[in-house]
């Protein structure tokens, strides 16, 4: 089932950002969502994993996802509403990481997850405007969600850990590339990469319920 499942929100995922270029502009609509529906069918149905707490933060994570991305897609797009939905995403995915690790994360493993949300603030800072302390405080969500994953990945090596902090570095570069795009220089290639690393994140996020 996760298989096809998978399958499924590849599929739905490319069908996205090609109609994102392309058009038409209602299969966006139509399967931008689907692809998020799709990885809750997969956190849904999966099967092991880690403790039962693990599963309802993850989906209430994607949950959270697919609000925002309604909010993003509206003709009048709400930015400062679709930035909260994946700040509070984020925050149950952080819940669920720490939920699942045998272990407090380390210390250490702060360093270079501070300094990568350094790197995404300090180049747009002068360009954010009134969405300087949004965006980071965004950013420190990023920051210990990598934070938390990677050291849920090194206390345990399990599939699960591995899949979440691929996940967790997939998210931040999506992230990272739209807020690049957003505020200080678009480019064309810049939907093909948001979106793609997007999908595959909230994928393998999902996936890491029942692996």
């Amino acid at each position: 089932m996760t298989v096809v499942l998978g399958t499924l929100l590849l599929l739905t995922g490319a069908v996205t950002i090609t109609a994102d270029y392309a058009g038409p502009r209602r299969l966006v609509y139509g399967c931008k969502p689907l692809t998020i529906v799709a990885a809750m069918a997969i956190a849904a149905t999966a099967a092991g994993g880690p403790p039962a707490p693990y599963r309802g933060l993850i989906l209430a994570g994607l949950v959270c996802s697919l609000v925002g991305d309604v909010f993003l897609m509206l003709p009048e797009k709400r930015f400062s509403a679709g930035l909260t939905s994946f700040l509070v995403a984020h925050g149950c995915y952080i819940a669920a990481f720490v939920s699942a690790a045998r272990a407090p994360a380390p210390l250490a493993l702060l360093v270079p997850a501070a300094a990568t949300g350094a790197a995404l603030t300090v180049p747009l800072w002068p360009h954010l405007g009134r969405y300087r302390w949004p965006v980071t405080v965004y950013v420190a969500a990023l920051v210990a969600l990598l934070w938390q994953s990677s050291g849920w990945a090194l206390s345990s090596g399990t599939v699960s850990a591995r899949l979440a902090a691929v996940g967790a570095v997939l998210f931040t570069i999506s992230d990272g590339v739209l807020a690049y795009n957003r505020f200080r220089r678009p480019f064309r290639a810049a939907q093909a990469l948001i979106l793609s690393t997007y999908f595959i994140a909230q994928g393998l996020i999902a996936a890491s319920v029942g692996s």
